[in-house]
């Protein structure tokens, strides 16, 4: 597959700014991938597809707030920061990227707060925007990370085409979310409300988590036409084995097994066996998976509606068939359903 084949004409008013006001009640997009038959639902419906012990997949990582602005020592000149990664937690050391990059040079001081009460410097350049940060606190490990989040943002999207807002940091977070370490949601999982995953329980559907820290590799451009040649970026991720157990047995009763967003589906083909069950792993994924591609695992994805060229496009059709899931954009296109991390979703099943 090539570059160019991921590429459509979206309308700049279906990129969602905001979410649906009850996190279930999103539009839902149902495609059967063997007939190629459509259905169009609402999200809180989906689960009208799955029964007693068919197991859903998770991601239960965290967003933290990323992004920061600062200025810059002497000229005041404001400066975007986005925390990638911590790099040593005793040194406060953070893999970050900056903006404009072209203004900040190793050994340059930047200050954040309203006060100017965090003070952190350039110590390395990793890319071209790229740049690792040490934060000068005296205080104790707790006391810095929460300062350190006070003052960043939820980092919402920039194709949001907005700043983001204090109701963001609980609609741009899964309810579930349990362990810290991303700067992207796992936007699938933001369709679910407390109420559906009482009625999953309620009728006797199975679930569990895997945990991968999504990083902004999932939007990065990619640069080259021959998608074989493009690197993902890695993502840390943990799968458990008391979790394998639990998959593996559905997966062997002929349960359906459904991954609740691209991020698990990176994560289950990552470790998964030739035999189709799940191994642990805690440890890295770099997986890049387009079409055509054979999944040993999952028979039902759960997903949003995708921007063009993207990585996370590509997996959709790599799950659902290129052409039947380019066709069903271009219903979903004609019928305004609106795209992106608050946006509608999409069930792909048999």
């Amino acid at each position: 597959m090539k570059l160019s084949q991921f590429k459509f004409n979206l309308p700049d008013d279906l990129i969602a700014k905001y979410p649906s006001v009850h996190r279930d009640e999103a539009r839902l997009f149902v495609l059967h991938r063997k007939s190629g038959e459509i259905e169009h639902r609402i999200f809180k419906e989906a689960i009208d597809y799955f029964g007693d012990k068919d197991f859903f997949i998770f991601n239960d990582t965290k967003v933290f707030p990323a992004r920061l602005y600062g200025n810059k020592e002497k000229t005041g000149a404001k400066i975007e920061v986005f925390l990638l990664r911590e790099l040593n937690s005793n040194q406060h050391l953070w893999d970050v990227l900056v903006n404009p990059a072209r203004k900040i040079r190793i050994g340059n001081k930047l200050y954040f707060g309203d006060n100017e009460e965090l003070v952190a410097e350039v110590i390395d350049n990793t890319t071209s925007r790229g740049r690792t940060l040490r934060f000068l606190y005296d205080g104790s490990y707790d006391e810095f990370k929460e300062l350190l989040f006070s003052i960043g943002e939820t980092p919402i999207p920039e194709y949001m085409e907005r700043p983001a807002e204090p109701e963001d940091a609980d609609r741009y977070q899964n309810i579930f979310a349990a362990n810290e370490g991303a700067v992207v949601a796992p936007a699938a999982g933001l369709h679910f409300s407390r109420e559906l995953m009482k009625r999953m329980e309620i009728k006797g559907i199975d679930y569990g988590f895997v945990t991968l820290h999504n990083g902004l590799g999932v939007y990065r451009d990619i640069d080259v036409e021959d998608l074989t040649k493009h690197k993902m970026d890695s993502e840390q991720m943990v799968i458990t084995e008391e979790l394998c157990q639990r998959i593996n047995k559905a997966k062997d009763d002929g349960r359906n097994i459904c991954a609740v967003g691209t991020s698990v589906l990176r994560a289950i083909e990552t470790t998964v066996s030739t035999d189709g069950h799940l191994k642990p792993k805690e440890g890295w994924t770099n997986k890049f998976i387009f079409p055509p591609y054979d999944f040993e695992l999952s028979n039902a994805l759960i997903t949003n509606f995708h921007l063009p060229l993207s990585t996370l496009l590509m997996m959709a059709c790599a799950f659902g068939g290129y052409d039947k899931v380019m066709k069903a954009y271009q219903e979903a296109i004609k019928e305004k359903y609106q795209f992106g991390a608050y946006g509608d979703a999409m069930l792909i099943i048999d």
